[in-house]
């Protein structure tokens, strides 16, 4: 029969906190930082036993219906205000400068088609990327780089972030809206899409200045 090692004998002296105060601490935890954090990073800070996954279970569904609500970006947890109560923040939004039409453009298909190449986003759209639209997405922190693909060229792929979720209140990339939902919200315009009759030739213009100014 083995004999219990230093280290559990450590650890079997001090009992995990009861569940309601193990909440109230990944309460504060959240409260206090500005980025979303995972259930890893939460559990490092507290004491040694706690159950996050079972905090955070509860935490979340005592905060329903509450002015800010917690929520699960990706791998992250944090708080954020409830989504019936955005139009207190329309000032905020109002006063946000849009993308221009080629960022939301290339942006939507990298979240939609994520992993995507640069030619695939070309492809898509009907017109060349330019490449401070792309950077300008990378400086955002909504895109960040893939996995090469394994073809000719090995090329990079992009997808979508943790910030890009966050900031859409998006749990996963599979909660997207669809086409009539973004139209709907006024996210994208009822304009034909590019490649489609009427839309300006390649080289044209018109699309020189939307590649170039990333924002309107």
């Amino acid at each position: 029969m083995s004999e219990p090692t230093p280290e559990s004998n450590i650890e079997s002296l001090f009992e995990a906190p009861p569940m309601a105060e193990q909440e109230r601490m990944v309460e504060a935890i959240l409260f206090a930082v500005t980025e979303p954090m995972t259930s890893k990073q939460i559990a490092d800070r507290l004491p040694h036993g706690c159950e996050v996954p079972e905090a955070l279970t509860h935490l979340r569904k005592r905060y329903e219906g509450k002015g800010v609500n917690l929520v699960k970006a990706g791998d992250g947890w944090a708080f954020r205000t409830a989504p019936d109560l955005g139009f207190l923040m329309q000032k905020e939004t109002i006063e946000t400068r849009k993308l221009s039409r080629a960022g939301v453009e290339t942006l939507a298909i990298i979240a939609y088609h994520q992993p995507t190449t640069r030619a695939e986003i070309e492809e898509i759209r009907g017109v060349s990327v330019s490449r401070g639209t792309l950077d300008m997405l990378l400086e955002l922190g909504w895109i960040k780089l893939g996995r090469r693909r394994m073809s000719p060229g090995r090329p990079v792929t992009f997808i979508v972030t943790q910030e890009f979720l966050d900031h859409f209140g998006l749990e996963t990339s599979r909660d997207l809206p669809g086409i009539k939902e973004l139209r709907a919200a006024g996210i994208l315009d009822n304009r034909p899409t590019p490649g489609t009759v009427g839309e300006i030739e390649e080289g044209g213009d018109e699309d020189d200045r939307d590649q170039d100014d990333m924002f309107e």
